[in-house]
């Protein structure tokens, strides 16, 4: 709370909570407090899941959408599985710094780079893709 610049006593705060007279203001401090808190342990949580105690986790890849492609030049290209291990906190860590931060952007297609080189061959087929599926 003092992190989110909510300075008032536990009193005041559980009196906000039991009466809903807090002002819009001091609603909004504390709203974000919340979901500022709530972000961090979804992160700490996912990385945990994710790392599955150095298991990793299985992630399915589905290729980029080639419907817009002409019917000559489409590729057939079929989705893939894949064991993920070592990427999970960096991947983590990029998606919580926000779709607007370009570096967390860039942190994602490099990790996503060194995960596809595991598919072998094809992997290039797989730089984009339409969506990603895993279990957390």
């Amino acid at each position: 709370m003092a992190r989110a610049g909510i300075t008032a006593k536990p009193r005041t705060i559980k009196n906000w909570i039991k009466t809903g007279k807090a002002t819009p203001a001091n609603r909004e401090m504390v709203d974000a407090a919340y979901w500022t808190l709530r972000r961090h342990n979804v992160v700490t949580d996912l990385k945990r899941r994710l790392n599955n105690n150095g298991a990793g986790t299985r992630v399915e890849i589905y290729p980029v959408d080639q419907s817009g492609v002409q019917e000559s030049r489409r590729r057939d290209i079929s989705h893939r599985a894949i064991n993920v291990r070592s990427a999970w906190d960096d991947m983590v860590d990029a998606w919580d710094k926000g779709p607007n931060d370009p570096g967390a952007a860039e942190m994602l297609d490099v990790i996503w780079d060194e995960v596809i080189t595991d598919l072998g061959s094809d992997y290039d087929a797989y730089s984009y893709v339409t969506h990603i599926g895993f279990a957390a």
